[in-house]
């Protein structure tokens, strides 16, 4: 098993850059090859290596297109996954599991559809007041003639809170980088670990099934080959996908005013309710993010593990919790976001069965394998979030008032770190994000990602259920559409001995 050799892997997959509160993301078409490789090869491109000092960072990422552009034989390029080739929005069938359909639809997209795919993304982040001028620095004397640049995504520091005032970034996966998780069928296993195999994230690494993802392997002889290191479990290939992975970039604009007015309504206007209905629907706190479920009294592998002291116990009180002690729903909904975000160890969607096994489960019966079986498998389904916010920061209190005329867009742009884009992402996405029958309910999608729109077998979709303690469920109707997908792609985020390959290819 290889031995993670951190200045070769990008750093965004070991850090979020949380002090460099500055960011912005290019993006761009390459306009000639030629001075896109003399750029790359520059390029000041940030590293996994632990590095004190650091004050800014620059990240690069390719779609197809942009691997295309750069000349990257299409026989290499056929070795990346089947998503990654066709993109997010090619496959009309990908655009309504994604539940990119009515006002999420491609192709009233900004970017990311037909022509407006870019070739790559160019990110730069900074610490506060030095942006501005690592922007220039990055883009050096080669980028004017390499690139046309289709925009550059703005970002803002909110303070550690997403658009609609909760606190942002609170639970995130465990990366096995010292690679000591055995995957085994025993009681580690099948109970929920926040811990998780290097190559969910990482390619050239096994994963959570004890297998190499699949990536673009080169014969040694091929051109470019011999800058890349052999494949860990095909040794006679060379590996472009070691120490690289995918990037999905969703930029997602949310309606601030109107999730706060539409609470307001539901509520009538009394503020505390107000606040615990939206508490309801995400599942954490509007203070300070603490789960609505009471902290596990075991220790879950993977919490508590990262960071100083502070932050360590930071992370256990605001994530060392199961949903053991709340099978019924009543302190947090069986739709609220964090629990379709991440299951730990509720329920796995398939249909109705889910109310039959919550009544299972209060009176002590349900087979423990199965159960087992069901917790054990989120583990195959982790993301790891690098977003940021952008547009100016709203208070649920000012998003009641009337918005003014030049009111400013805000919201999220997405990014998400994953070794296999369908099995990690896409089905987050819809299997628990979008499916209306998630955990045994009906007519309801995500309180915040859903789409309302009508999906086959199920006309409605705009509700979302409270279940009452010893009463008849809460149900609310009619509840819109709050945020809005305005554009995506997905990324290959190469290693840096990918970067010189692609920047020496055809040379």
């Amino acid at each position: 098993m290889p031995v993670v050799d951190y200045k070769d892997v990008q750093a965004m997959v070991r850090f979020g850059f949380g002090k460099m509160t500055e960011a912005c993301y290019y993006l761009v078409h390459v306009k000639n090859a030629a001075a896109a490789k003399e750029w790359l090869l520059r390029a000041p491109v940030t590293t996994a290596e632990i590095t004190p000092s650091l004050r800014t960072a620059l990240q690069v990422a390719f779609t197809r297109q942009g691997l295309e552009a750069l000349g990257v034989p299409q026989k290499v390029i056929a070795g990346f996954s089947t998503e990654f080739m066709t993109g997010m929005t090619c496959d009309p069938s990908r655009s309504r599991r994604l539940g990119d359909v009515g006002a999420n639809s491609p192709g009233k997209w900004r970017w990311g559809y037909e022509d407006k795919v870019p070739h790559a993304v160019v990110m730069v982040f900074a610490y506060p007041g030095e942006l501005e001028r690592w922007k220039q620095s990055v883009k050096g004397e080669f980028w004017s003639q390499a690139f046309q640049e289709m925009e550059c995504l703005p970002t803002q520091d909110m303070g550690g809170r997403e658009a609609f005032g909760f606190v942002d970034g609170i639970s995130q996966p465990d990366l096995d980088w010292e690679q000591l998780r055995k995957v085994s069928r025993n009681c580690d296993q099948l109970t929920y670990g926040n811990t998780v195999c290097l190559g969910e994230f990482l390619l050239g690494y096994t994963n959570e099934y004890d297998r190499y993802t699949d990536r673009p392997l080169l014969d040694p002889t091929e051109p470019g080959a011999n800058q890349l290191l052999p494949a860990a479990d095909q040794p006679g290939k060379k590996d472009l996908g070691l120490n690289g992975t995918y990037v999905v970039f969703r930029q997602l604009r949310q309606d601030v005013r109107g999730f706060w007015q539409f609470l307001d309504k539901a509520t009538g206007s009394a503020r505390l309710q107000r606040y615990q209905l939206a508490e309801a629907m995400v599942g954490r706190t509007l203070g300070d993010g603490a789960p609505l479920v009471p902290a596990s009294r075991s220790l879950i592998p993977g919490v508590g593990n990262n960071g100083d002291q502070a932050a360590r116990k930071q992370d256990v009180r605001l994530n060392q919790f199961t949903y053991d002690s709340d099978v019924a729903g009543t302190a947090c909904p069986f739709g609220a976001h964090i629990r379709r975000a991440n299951p730990r160890n509720a329920d796995i969607p398939g249909g109705p069965q889910g109310w039959f096994t919550h009544l299972l489960h209060i009176l002590g019966f349900g087979n423990k394998n199965v159960r087992a079986d069901q917790i054990a498998s989120t583990r195959f389904h982790r993301i790891l979030r690098r977003g940021r916010e952008y547009g100016e920061k709203l208070s649920p209190d000012d998003a009641l008032r009337t918005a003014p005329e030049n009111d400013s867009e805000r919201g999220l742009q997405f990014l998400a770190v994953s070794a296999n884009i369908q099995r990690q992402f896409e089905f987050v996405q819809n299997a628990w994000m979008m499916r209306t029958k998630f955990d045994g309910m009906t007519e309801e999608s995500d309180p915040l990602l859903g789409n309302r729109e009508p999906v086959p077998g199920c006309p409605f979709t705009n509700t979302f259920s409270l279940p009452q303690e010893g009463r008849v469920r809460q149900r609310m109707m009619d509840v819109p559409q709050f945020i809005t997908v305005v554009g995506g792609a997905y990324f290959f985020l190469p290693s840096k001995r990918a970067i010189r390959y692609l920047a020496t290819i055809g040379a």
